[in-house]
């Protein structure tokens, strides 16, 4: 086996590592989910939150690891082309050198960047490093936004068919909604409720 031929099995490899880590991530994302309804149940909305959090993170990683095993897999089945058709250039072999300890580290800004390394040595690229950029950057970060905190908790709540009691501590403001919204909001779940129950 030669040097390349190595470096691209560790590739493949390294892209299914990378699908493995976003399947971990989808098992945490519903083991979050459980421990939110555990959490409305016990009428704990503070714990519920930092569970729901931890839902939404886990859920933008598996999209992450998915997107960045996709990214490898392309770029492996170019390298595939390139020594199959002994097209290897000098700069690419250089490239590879350093790819394999990166690999390991799973650490996916550091393998972007091994990524766009790569994607600079073929004409057209499979995947657009742009476009990937974008959307690392925007859901890599650790903010969860509270929108999607808020309706999570409540996806979960109707779900554990609880009432969801988001009234914020004496003192505070914030947009709770009024207690028409709620009463509405109540209606509708009462109706859903039914609906399911018709099914």
């Amino acid at each position: 086996m030669s040097a390349m031929e190595k470096h691209l099995f560790n590739l493949k490899f390294a892209a299914k590592e990378l699908n493995r880590n976003s399947k971990k991530c989808d098992k945490e994302e519903k083991l979050e989910k459980a421990k939110i309804k555990k959490a409305i149940q016990k009428g704990n909305t503070e714990v519920a939150r930092i569970h729901a959090e931890n839902a939404i993170r886990q859920k933008n990683q598996a999209i992450n690891f998915l997107r960045m095993s996709a990214r490898v897999d392309a770029v492996a089945a170019r390298v595939q082309t390139a020594v199959t058709m002994g097209k290897v250039t000098k700069s690419m072999a250089g490239v590879v050198k350093s790819m394999d300890a990166t690999l390991k580290t799973m650490n996916l800004e550091k393998i972007s960047a091994l990524m766009d390394k790569f994607e600079q040595q073929f004409e057209t690229l499979d995947v657009q490093t742009q476009q990937m950029e974008d959307t690392m950057s925007s859901t890599t970060t650790l903010t969860t936004p509270q929108s999607q905190v808020d309706l999570l908790l409540q996806e979960m709540a109707d779900e554990a068919g609880l009432d969801l009691n988001m009234e914020l501590p004496q003192g505070q403001t914030g947009s709770v909604g009024t207690s028409v919204a709620s009463t509405e909001q109540d209606e509708l779940s009462q109706r859903l409720a039914r609906l399911r129950d018709q099914v």
